[in-house]
């Protein structure tokens, strides 16, 4: 089992398969994306051995993430890889939701378990302001679709300054009757958006306070879950959840460790470069990889510096999908 020297385990892997993304999102990429293309970025055999390594250090869960993961041709094949690993129990996407309602089906079939879709707002301006694409009922047909074949579905929106109580309500009314998971998640700052952080960060403990007041209750964490806060309410189909990295503590339960697409190790989202384990990828060396990230662990901190404006190698959340 892979374990920090502050007794954390790590049962989730984040991988990011591509940088690219055809959204323009105002916190991510609003000018676009402008990287490299996929060819740059892990193949299939790379994948297969770095998955094959994790899982043998007991990994058992897998989030695909990008970039949009979707542009990958091969995505509903790295899928199937990733959940045909012995080991591997769950795997899971996020996605700007675009192409859900086409492919819900066949990831699923493939083996994709969960999905986390990414919508800022339910009002279609606001969301194209946001993502620079007018595409939420695209997205939302996406969701039914997915829900429909069984997926379990979330839905990530960004705290933001402007986030008004119209819209929170908005939120609300549709868990009253929509079976997924709402994450709203505090703006994190990353190199490439001082400016937009300093402008937009909303804590989301106000929040958490005025559901718990609402008769909101906390639901308990599985190990291989992800950083939310979780809540359910018995007159809502739907659940909440609130990630809120600025909040004390948030890195004592860490379970994850994040994979670049162009092969970089990150033993967190923003506390260093990145460390390249691309040569054992290429030579298929899973014992290699193994002793290397049992190594690695070492040198991982006990929490990231993000109250210091420290923002690691992390220009914008594209590169390695949050």
């Amino acid at each position: 089992m892979l374990e920090d020297n502050f007794g954390r385990r790590f049962h989730y892997l984040r991988l990011s398969i591509t940088e690219a993304c055809n959204f323009r999102c105002q916190y991510c990429l609003p000018d676009g994306y402008a990287g490299p293309s996929d060819a740059h970025f892990l193949s299939l055999k790379e994948i297969e051995t770095l998955v094959t390594g994790f899982a043998g250090l007991g990994t058992s869960k897998i989030r695909i993430t990008g970039g949009e993961p979707s542009l990958r041709r091969d995505f509903s094949e790295i899928i199937q890889l990733c959940k045909s690993t012995p080991g591997i129990r769950r795997i899971a996407t996020t996605t700007h939701g675009g192409r859900l309602a086409k492919y819900a089906g066949k990831w699923k079939d493939a083996g994709l378990d969960q999905v986390n879709v990414s919508i800022d707002s339910l009002d279609p301006h606001q969301f194209a302001a946001i993502t620079g694409q007018d595409k939420l009922q695209d997205v939302l047909k996406g969701l039914d679709v997915a829900v429909e074949q069984g997926l379990d579905v979330k839905v990530n929106t960004v705290l933001l300054q402007d986030f008004s109580p119209n819209r929170l309500q908005r939120f609300l009314t549709w868990l009253k009757d929509t079976p997924v998971t709402l994450r709203f998640i505090e703006l994190m700052q990353t190199g490439d958006h001082a400016r937009f952080f300093e402008a937009q960060h909303l804590s989301g403990e106000p929040l958490k306070q005025q559901l718990i007041e609402a008769g909101w209750q906390p639901l308990l964490r599985r190990k291989d879950a992800g950083p939310a806060q979780e809540f359910y309410h018995p007159d809502y189909a739907g659940r909440i959840g609130l990630i809120m990295p600025y909040s004390k503590d948030f890195c004592k339960s860490c379970n994850r460790l994040r994979v670049a697409a162009n092969g970089r190790l990150h033993l967190c989202l923003f506390s260093e470069q990145g460390i390249d384990v691309r040569s054992y990828l290429q030579k298929q060396d899973v014992k290699g990889l193994q002793a290397f990230l049992h190594e690695a662990l070492a040198g991982k901190h006990a929490t990231h510096y993000l109250k210091e404006g420290q923002t690691g190698a992390t220009r914008h959340l594209a590169m390695l999908g949050g």
